[in-house]
């Protein structure tokens, strides 16, 4: 079973049954099983920000939403987090492409990759790094951590775990 098949199994078997993409090479795979998979409704996204208010309408007409996107966002989504998900405490598993560390190809993704857990931790969001695919396993607990305690999480996952750039 491929790394992709597996996260979403794990979704599914959560409840989520809502998810907004923002286009990501490195969750292209997940993205593409999200797609063909009839138990979710997805619904890409333009930006980061409006992916997290569609997850928020989901929300409150009875869906189990989880957004898909990049870390390089995270920076557009503060105020939706806090205004919006934190303060009507919405659950809201945000599986994140972390982008930016040793081997980035691309210069102006190490920017964000600087800040990216900080901003989360001045938030007061639980964060979770996946470096290798065997941290996969952890995230059945998280997603039931997450619509246990109505938090919004970030799952980030690196260049090794997706196997490189």
């Amino acid at each position: 079973m491929s790394i992709s098949t597996q996260i979403v199994d794990d979704m599914v078997a959560n409840g989520i049954n809502f998810v907004t993409t923002v286009p990501c090479k490195q969750l292209g795979g997940v993205i593409d099983e999200v797609e063909a998979r009839p138990e979710i409704y997805h619904i890409p996204s333009n930006k980061e920000d409006e992916g997290m208010g569609l997850c928020a309408g989901a929300f409150m007409g009875g869906k189990r939403p989880c957004i898909i996107m990049q870390n390089t966002a995270i920076g557009v989504t503060i105020n939706t987090l806090v205004t919006l998900t934190q303060f009507y405490r919405m659950p809201l598993p945000m599986l994140i492409s972390y982008r930016g560390e040793l081997l980035e190809p691309v210069a102006c993704q190490v920017e964000m990759a600087v800040h990216t857990k900080a901003l989360l931790a001045q938030l007061n969001i639980p964060t979770y790094h996946f470096h290798h695919q065997d941290d996969a396993k952890e995230l059945d607990a998280i997603l039931k951590y997450t619509f246990m305690c109505n938090k919004p999480v970030a799952i980030l996952t690196d260049a090794t775990f997706w196997g490189g750039y």
